[in-house]
């Protein structure tokens, strides 16, 4: 498909609120990059860098054009599919509600290549089995994404190993590649809509330098990994390494906090709260991410099935390694890094499987 070359994000930004859609985006809050709505290119995070190593997150600013000069960041579109926290019943006085949350329109704006192949894992849990989940797809068919290809890996990123990144291939409806000298961005639809969207922009055809140029952003980004897993044979040996003593070893530092879960972008365990006020007498049941690191989340007949760290950490480990392509046909992992980065104690899955195998 035909590459472009925009010179500012500005009018995107402003084509895609013109057709109803939030602009979700990248900004600079509090010390890290957080997804949220914004409302022009101003806002994304010019200059900023970050620097990511197990257990460790420090976000700096240099001089510079670059707007996505960084790595993943702890917010990824599970956030906008999943949501964290939604009602599913409300009753009050005999009479129940089923509630249907709302599907904004959002246009998420800088996901990375590892977070379109995160997409495409929860589609295939939401959407391709017996009873595909209404309220994800209407979400899901809501989303416009324009994702940018890693120019900077960080240092806990391993998507090469994946085949994750760091340019994605499938999945979005712009993707953009931004270079410097001069500051400009290579863009390609990947879809009818983005084509479309594309199409009501002021845009000059890519050149071959310009061609060049992003491919060797990409090349140089694969070069760069901060980490690497061997995935050959995974499926086999994983399952196999239930007696290691490696997992006692990692179960001693682990803190069971559920940090890796909340952040990767591919887990998707929830449980149900059911509430009542006794002030209206309105009752309601809803639906929040869960971990199975949680001491209660495989309770049975009041016993937990995993009492210890070690069965836990053994078990997320297996299952989105290895046992998640007997159940989904493909990998849980996407390669992006997160669970090393923000483990308080920096646990590492990659020197973990290095180990076990």
């Amino acid at each position: 498909m035909a590459a472009f070359v925009l010179d500012s994000l500005e009018p995107l930004i402003a084509e895609l609120r013109s057709r109803g859609f939030a602009v979700v985006g990248p900004v600079a809050r509090g010390g890290v990059i957080r997804m949220e709505e914004i409302s022009s290119a101003a806002d994304l995070p010019r200059g900023a860098r970050d620097e990511q190593t197990p257990g460790r997150y420090r976000l700096s600013t240099h001089d510079g054009d670059l707007m996505f000069d960084y790595a993943a960041s702890p917010d990824s579109a599970k956030r906008f599919t999943q949501p964290p926290r939604q009602t599913l019943i409300r009753m009050r006085r005999g009479d129940i509600e089923e509630v249907e949350d709302e599907a904004p329109r959002l246009a998420l704006l800088g996901i990375r290549p590892c977070d379109l192949a995160a997409l495409a894992v929860q589609d295939r849990v939401f959407l391709g089995g017996r009873h595909p989940d209404p309220a994800y797809r209407r979400r899901r068919e809501a989303l416009f994404l324009v994702t940018v290809n890693c120019a900077v890996p960080g240092g806990t990123c391993f998507c090469v190993s994946m085949g994750t990144g760091p340019k994605a291939t499938k999945g979005f409806d712009l993707a953009l590649t931004e270079l410097a000298d001069p500051h400009r961005f290579v863009v390609e639809a990947g879809s009818e809509k983005g084509v479309d969207v594309l199409g009501a922009l002021s845009q000059a055809a890519a050149c071959d330098d310009d061609l060049a140029a992003a491919e060797e952003v990409s090349r140089i980004a694969a070069e760069h990994m901060g980490r690497q897993v061997d995935t050959e044979g995974i499926q086999q040996w994983l399952p196999q390494a239930h007696d290691s003593p490696r997992w006692s070893d990692v179960a001693s530092r682990c803190l069971s906090c559920t940090n890796c879960t909340m952040v990767c972008p591919t887990c998707f365990c929830t449980t149900m709260e059911d509430s009542t006020s006794l002030s209206d007498g309105t009752a309601e049941r809803v639906e929040r991410w869960d971990s199975c690191f949680t001491l209660d989340f495989s309770e049975l007949n009041g016993s937990p099935v995993r009492g210890s760290g070690e069965g836990r950490y053994r078990q997320w480990l297996t299952h989105k390694f290895a046992t998640w392509y007997d159940q989904f046909g493909m990998s849980g992992c996407v390669g992006c890094g997160r669970c090393i980065t923000w483990c308080p104690v920096g646990i590492d899955v990659t020197e973990e499987l290095a180990n076990l195998r």
